[in-house]
């Protein structure tokens, strides 16, 4: 039952959630509602070419249990390593959830891997098998040479079965729909049993594998549940990529558990603004979760003509939300943006919910059993209007929805934990009502002149100039300040760098922050380096300037 609360405070003083023993998902949640509710809706997919196909939970139960089946012919078993590699298609929950019932471990992997990447994840996480989309599939072949552990490759869509590929529409037609759960605890999986590995983004250095347990779906019910406010029979659409930690947070666990509808939109080109307002109306969806950069796109976009009267609830998370977004956003639709905090290596940790005032941007206020901290250098508590590291305290027992560690990496992952703390590396600091303002990384904070400058907020300023697409701020080695702050740029359309234009925007810093966060150095470029995630890498930017320093320099 969907519960009201009034305050932030009453949240965390009424809020429980019981965790039964040995918790699957699979089972222990989809199983027992799709065995009472066969023909509840649990998706709605729209693929590339605009066609809709609706999926019920009695689906998901049936086709789960058969791939269960058909894996466990293959040989796999609990704890062997299985990449995904799938799109949005409807057989990425489908693996997931077989994955889960076996009770091997997902790898949920982006598209956008290169052969490169594939080895390099394949071998760094001994992974068995890859289940691909048919057109991700030459990458993985270019890759299987040098990945002398992976012996399993099962292909999804395509024209037909092809040499060296396990077909999945023909395994899947000959297995079972029955897949009991294991009664061996060598093969009944949950609980504390490894669930599924993330591969971290990977700006500061290689990616790593964060490990989460089956617990971990269950950390999730506050985010669908209580930050994106669902209710039984709302559609919920979060735009999210399925090799990224985002799509379990937005388009599975916690939705289903709030007896809502996930949304999902198979679409494969570039993104759309203007198709994706479309959808919303057309599909009447009511709640939507995007990134900052996604709304900046669609408060572009002509209105008009839109019945958007189903939409009740926004929210955004990933990055700094710009005020002025927010504004434009509310006044074309009536309703505010509810931001939020979390990583890879955990679940919300930190959001603005539907009972409290939304600040632009700040993230919010701690959720149930996250007990947050903002630490100085010194490891000791900071005042309100005090910058810190954004830090959960462990007490002996980790939140509900924390990673179990980092694999194969003590050092990494101890050094994460230490001082009894789960150290996130990010920046923010708390006013006086006990809203967070998020900062940045805490290697990407610029020190200048005795000042502490965080990135997003210049960058939050400078893209409000029509000038500005992107930028990437950082902080460039000064003999006088410590550090200058550097923006790069990418400039849109029919805008060319110059000195007028770099005064120009070093002017529109000023008049809307402190004068002494205005980028000194204006870089313009044609694009930023990136993740495959999409997440700048101002890591890379930094090493570039520190060369040419050193270079200038002699």
């Amino acid at each position: 039952m969907h519960q009201t609360y009034h305050s932030h405070e009453d949240f965390l003083s009424k809020f429980q959630l019981k965790i039964p023993d040995n918790y699957n998902f699979a089972y222990d949640f989809l199983d027992v509602h799709a065995a009472r509710e066969p023909n509840r809706p649990a998706m709605i997919h729209v693929d590339d070419a605009g066609n809709r196909r609706d999926f019920a939970l009695g689906f998901f139960r049936t086709e789960s249990n058969k791939l269960a089946n058909a894996l466990k012919q293959l040989g796999l078993k609990k704890g062997d390593r299985v990449m995904l590699i799938l799109h949005r298609r409807v057989e990425f929950w489908v693996a997931m959830l077989a994955l889960h019932k076996l009770g091997a471990v997902a790898v949920p992997s982006p598209a956008l891997l290169t052969t490169k990447d594939i080895v390099y994840r394949v071998n760094f996480a001994r992974i068995k098998a890859v289940i691909t989309d048919a057109g991700v599939a030459p990458a993985v072949l270019a890759a299987l040479p040098d990945c002398p552990g992976l012996r399993t490759l099962i292909r999804v869509g395509g024209d037909g079965p092809k040499p060296g590929w396990t077909d999945y529409a023909a395994i899947m037609a000959r297995a079972s729909d029955v897949f009991p759960r294991p009664e061996d605890p060598a093969e009944n999986a949950g609980g504390r049993d490894s669930l599924l590995i993330f591969f971290s983004s990977g700006t500061t250095g290689p990616p790593k594998m964060v490990e989460h347990l089956h617990t971990y779906p269950l950390g999730h019910y506050v985010t669908g549940v209580h930050w994106h406010d669902l209710r039984p029979g709302d559609i919920h659409l979060t735009l999210a990529d399925t090799g990224w930690g985002k799509a379990v947070w937005g388009k599975f666990y916690g939705q289903w558990m709030a007896r809502a509808v996930v949304f999902v939109h198979d679409f494969r080109g570039k993104f759309d603004p203007a198709k994706l307002l479309e959808l919303l109306a057309d599909h009447k969806v009511t709640s939507f979760c995007g990134p900052p950069t996604v709304y900046r796109f669609l408060i572009r976009q002509d209105f008009s003509g839109l019945d958007l009267s189903s939409l009740r609830h926004c929210t955004t998370a990933g990055e700094l939300l710009n005020e002025g977004v927010f504004h434009a956003w509310k006044d074309a639709t009536g309703l505010p943006i509810y931001e939020g905090y979390g990583q890879t290596e955990t679940t919300l940790q930190v959001a603005t919910f539907p009972f409290m005032t939304p600040k632009p941007g700040s993230i919010g206020k701690p959720c149930p059993g996250w007990d947050i901290v903002l630490l100085n250098d010194d490891d000791q508590p900071c005042a309100p209007g005090e910058e810190g590291e954004i830090c959960i305290r462990l007490d002996g027992a980790d939140p509900l929805g924390l990673f179990a560690g980092y694999l194969d990496e003590p050092d990494k992952t101890a050094q994460a934990r230490k001082g009894g703390v789960y150290h996130t590396g990010d920046k923010a600091w708390m006013d006086e009502e006990g809203y967070l303002w998020f900062l940045g990384r805490v290697d990407d904070l610029i020190k200048s002149s005795g000042y502490r400058i965080g990135p997003f907020e210049v960058e939050s300023v400078l893209i409000t100039h029509p000038a500005v697409i992107e930028a990437a701020v950082t902080g460039v080695p000064d003999p006088d300040r410590g550090q200058t702050v550097k923006a790069t740029v990418v400039l849109a359309p029919g805008y060319v760098g110059s000195e007028e234009l770099t005064k120009e925007l070093q002017n529109h810093v000023k008049s809307l922050t402190a004068p002494y966060k205005y980028p000194r150095i204006i870089s313009y470029v044609a694009e930023l380096p990136k993740t495959i995630s999409g997440k700048i890498k101002r890591a890379e930017i930094r090493a570039k300037d520190l060369r040419e320093t050193k270079e200038r320099q002699g």
